[in-house]
This record gives C-alpha cells, sequence and structure tokens, in this order.
C-alpha cells in the first residue's frame, strides 16, 4: 500500500515523536542521515528541534509519509537557499525511509513527492542534497534523475580510520 505524503504537517507530539522514532530506527538500522549505531532519541532530538527551528522561521519545510496505520515511515527536509545568489534552489536533507518500508520502492516515492512539492513552489529550479559515499546512495539518487555534480573525497569521519566521501547531487526541475 502506498505511502501518504503531506508537506507542511501541524507539527503535534505525535508527529514529533514519529520523527524521533523513524530517525532513531533509520539510524541504528545503518542508515546515512548523520549518526552512526547505536543512537538514542535524545541524541537526535537537537537535530530535530533544529529543523523545527528553521521550519518555525520560515527556512524550511518538511515532507512526511505516513503507512496505511498512519505512522511515520518516510521523510525528508526541505530547506531554502539563504545566499542571495542561490535561491533558485534548495537543500533536501535527512532523507528517510523506515526500515520496515525498504524495498518497497517508497524511497522513490518520496523522492519524487518532494520534487512535486518543490516544483510548486515559485524560483525553485533544482534540488541539491548531499550523501554519504561508500553506500551505492548516489546510483540511488541517480537513478531517481539526480546527477552528481561535484564529490569531496575523505570529508565524512564515520568512524577513525573509516573516512567517506561526500558526494553532491543535483535535480533539475526545468
Amino acid at each position: 500500500m502506498p505511502l501518504t505524503f503531506t508537506l507542511e504537517p501541524a507539527v503535534t507530539p505525535e508527529l514529533r515523536d514519529g520523527l524521533l522514532d523513524l530517525w532513531t530506527d533509520v539510524s541504528n538500522a545503518g542508515g546515512a542521515v548523520g549518526y552512526v549505531p547505536p543512537v538514542t532519541r535524545e541524541e537526535i532530538r537537537p537535530a530535530l528541534v533544529q529543523h523545527f527551528a528553521s521550519m518555525a522561521e520560515g527556512r524550511g519545510k518538511l515532507l512526511v509519509g505516513h503507512d496505511e496505520e498512519g505512522r511515520v515511515a518516510a521523510t525528508a527536509f526541505l530547506t531554502y537557499n539563504t545566499h542571495h545568489l542561490m535561491t533558485h534552489w534548495l537543500w533536501l536533507y535527512t532523507v528517510m525511509v523506515h526500515p520496515r518500508h525498504q524495498g518497497k520502492g517508497y524511497g522513490r516515492d518520496l523522492l519524487g513527492a518532494a520534487a512535486d512539492a518543490v516544483r510548486r513552489m515559485d524560483g525553485i529550479d533544482a534540488i541539491r542534497l548531499t550523501c554519504r559515499g561508500g553506500l551505492g546512495l548516489e546510483r540511488f539518487y541517480a537513478s531517481c534523475g539526480y546527477k552528481e555534480v561535484g564529490r569531496i573525497p575523505g570529508a565524512i569521519r564515520v568512524a577513525p580510520g573509516d573516512d567517506r566521501d561526500d558526494v553532491i547531487m543535483l535535480l533539475p526541475l526545468a
């Protein structure tokens, strides 16, 4: 059954808790979303609060996918670029699909819903994201239309002796 996507949902305690659970579960399953397992909800909470602050200030939007049981199953944060010469594209951050839903095409659905949402925004021509090298993520994003436009070797230190590339991807919307 497909996910139901909502752009800019009301931030309720249930949504907050669902996002914390999603981010924790994805991180602990080895997902490349800013943490290395094991991680707790309390370790992730400050980053989520930062996203909420950005949204409250009008600098970002949240896209959430709920499953058939109403649980948070996927999410992505859309963040406007504040540099006055780069406001024609935005960032896609913290792209996640819950491990219990992976392999069902929901990641592709999430990226499609994000692109559709951005296409409805005035003056935005492209979506930019970065991903951690070494996991095949750039191949997945490329299969969704993103193009690799840059790579910083060894920019992400997962652990001592385990440095990964920071891969920059772009999806032109025109």
